[in-house]
């Protein structure tokens, strides 16, 4: 059953999938939300500007059928008369061009948005399949175009009938009326009657534009399956990344382990922990940790610094304060500079016994550390790791 469930396109569609499927061209789009946004702005357009372009209209008519019998044989004159007229008519058309033109191209805003795909042009003989023709005929999506050419054809009727209905009167009107006023008469009862007609498209658009934008995220839908195949082809295999990680872990402990030798001390637990400290005398900045490690890596540490010949001091607090306040690199904390120091002047006297003799150097048992910093201390309640 869970095998069964992975394979149901059940999840959302993923960015990768979406964006694969804008690049090759299948975006949702909305024929009768572009096709009613244009209808509109037409409607609208001719509503502003159609009385001045079919005043224009008239005055090329009127000019060129007035002429004298010289004018008629005269082709330079017609041809001048007739290029100024439709000129006019062209630039008092040419913002309702204007407009028609922007809204055709920033229609598909409204739904999927503007998009360039080259794979779209490329030939697809698939296409070309009778079979999967015929598979289209009859499929979900046919009976939907079907229904809604049905709806459009119900709607924009019914709109027609109610308008054509109620301007008869006026429509008969027109034939006592002026030929001007007639004419302006006429221009607006077939612009209202237009916009009133296309207003009923737009019961079909708001109602295609959600459907188109459901039957696209339902079609780019996902199994759990191809989830995590993408993502393991994105993300790289989980196995594959783990491995790096462990490499990239033993690298720096490799690195870690490479400055033990060059410490001037480690402190320990004696056993659970190893911390390397390391200073540069003359420097303004405080003594740094060169390398910490717990269990097996702490007596890796102890082990090099052993073979090394770098002083060990069993300090458990000041350990456990190092081990879980510092990161590698880091100075030590503020509030550990006493202690810290102590331990330095401890090894400092050390070296001095070895090179000279002497009496040799007590080893520092009462250091002060800060019961806060402890983590096995009950005072320590949640301390900062980088700013005690």
């Amino acid at each position: 059953m869970a095998d069964d469930s992975d394979l149901e396109r059940t999840e959302p569609a993923s960015p990768r999938r979406i964006e694969l499927a804008r690049e090759d061209g299948d975006v949702p789009r909305s024929r009768e939300l572009a096709t009613c946004t244009v209808l509109l702005a037409a409607g609208g357009g001719l509503w502003v500007a159609g009385e001045n372009v079919v005043r224009h209209i008239n005055e090329m008519l009127v000019s060129m059928l007035s002429f004298d019998h010289a004018q008629a044989f005269d082709l330079d004159v017609l041809l001048a008369r007739t290029t100024a007229g439709i000129g006019g008519v062209v630039l008092a058309a040419a913002p309702v061009a204007v407009l028609l033109m922007l809204v055709a191209v920033a229609s598909p805003l409204l739904i999927g948005g503007w998009l360039f795909s080259v794979k779209a042009l490329q030939p697809n003989f698939g296409r070309m399949n009778p079979l999967s023709g015929l598979g289209n005929m009859v499929s979900s999506r046919a009976v939907v175009e079907l229904i809604k050419a049905i709806g459009k054809t119900v709607i924009v009727g019914t709109v027609a009938w109610i308008v054509i209905s109620h301007q008869i009167d006026a429509v008969l009107g027109l034939s006592v009326e002026p030929l001007k006023t007639g004419s302006a008469h006429l221009v607006h009862l077939l612009i209202s009657s237009f916009i009133a007609i296309v207003g009923g498209l737009v019961v079909i658009a708001l109602i295609d534009a959600p459907y188109q934008m459901w039957q696209y995220a339902n079609k780019l839908k996902m199994t759990r399956q191809e989830l995590r195949q993408e993502a393991k082809e994105s993300d790289g295999n989980p196995e594959i990344k783990a491995k790096i990680r462990a490499q990239q872990r033993e690298m720096a402990r490799r690195r870690m382990m490479s400055e033990v030798p060059t410490a001037d001390v480690v402190v320990t637990n004696p056993t659970h922990y190893a911390v390397a400290l390391k200073y540069a005398p003359g420097s303004k900045g405080a003594p740094k940790v060169v390398a910490k490690g717990a269990d097996a890596v702490a007596a890796k540490i102890r082990e090099m610094a052993s073979e090394h010949h770098v002083p060990l001091l069993e300090a458990p607090a000041l350990a456990r304060a190092l081990h879980s306040h510092t990161e590698l690199g880091d100075e030590i904390p503020e509030a550990l500079y006493t202690a810290v120091a102590e331990v330095l002047a401890y090894v400092f006297q050390l070296r001095t016994y070895g090179q000279r003799g002497g009496a040799r150097p007590e080893m520092p048992t009462d250091l002060a550390v800060p019961p806060q910093l402890d983590p096995q201390n009950p005072a320590a309640k949640n301390p900062d790791r980088r700013k005690p």
